[in-house]
């Protein structure tokens, strides 16, 4: 018996190579694609400890595999056990949630010892996903802004409207409200790519008007944290 629980304890050579392969494999394969995450990521909901998680996600993956090789008894544990963690952190952006489950597909491919594949899939993946980016597919031709402009006199409505009209393809009022002290308007704007170089300008004019005293320009399409 102590014989069997000592030779329980070391592993064949072959065996140690292979999850050492494995491992390293899905280590390097998870480095790149936090690297390809960190430079081509868009927007305002970049976290670097997203980077951690991708870099660790294929390695922990490829373990579990390794662990399972084949045995059905260990996969349905493990389905079992997966079954009672709750992960309540919410998915910012839909991207991030194809690298992740890039990440466990390529954790997945070097448990299994498909190195070759993982490799070439993850190369693959990584040329289109450069290719969207430099020609920044999916980015639209306009961009939304609301207008808020306040002030405490009489605003000059057809003069507003004329700047309005010079400078934004599409606007409408969302809301005008007469407050105690003076007055609020609320614009639904649309500026198209060479109409936003202008916004500038096109702020300073209208905060020129007589009786506007405050003009704020937001942009809520934006995806802020949360």
């Amino acid at each position: 018996m102590w014989q069997d629980l000592i030779d329980s304890f070391f592993i064949p050579e072959d065996l140690t190579l292979t999850l050492f392969t494995a491992l390293l494999m899905a280590l390097i394969l998870s480095f790149f694609i936090a690297m390809i995450y960190r430079n081509t990521h868009r927007g305002m909901n970049y976290e670097p400890a997203f980077l951690t998680t991708l870099v660790l996600i294929s390695p922990v993956v490829a373990l579990v595999m390794f662990f399972i090789r084949g045995d059905l008894v260990l996969s349905l544990g493990l389905i079992g056990s997966l079954s009672i963690i709750r992960f309540r952190t919410p998915i910012k952006d839909t991207r991030d949630m194809v690298y992740l489950f890039w990440a466990i597909v390529v954790g997945l491919g070097c448990g299994t010892e498909n190195w070759t594949l993982a490799l070439m899939a993850t190369v693959f993946i990584a040329i289109i996903i450069f290719i969207l980016f430099l020609f920044e597919y999916g980015r639209p031709k306009h961009s939304d802004f609301v207008l808020v402009v306040s002030g405490q006199n009489q605003l000059a409505t057809s003069e507003a409207a004329a700047i309005i009209k010079q400078y934004s393809a599409r606007s409408r009022i969302r809301s005008h409200d007469l407050l105690d002290d003076g007055w609020e308007v609320i614009y639904e704007l649309r500026f198209t790519a060479e109409q936003e170089q202008e916004t500038e300008q096109f702020i300073s004019e209208i905060k020129g008007l007589e009786g506007v005293s405050k003009v704020s320009l937001l942009a809520p399409q934006l995806a802020l944290p949360m």
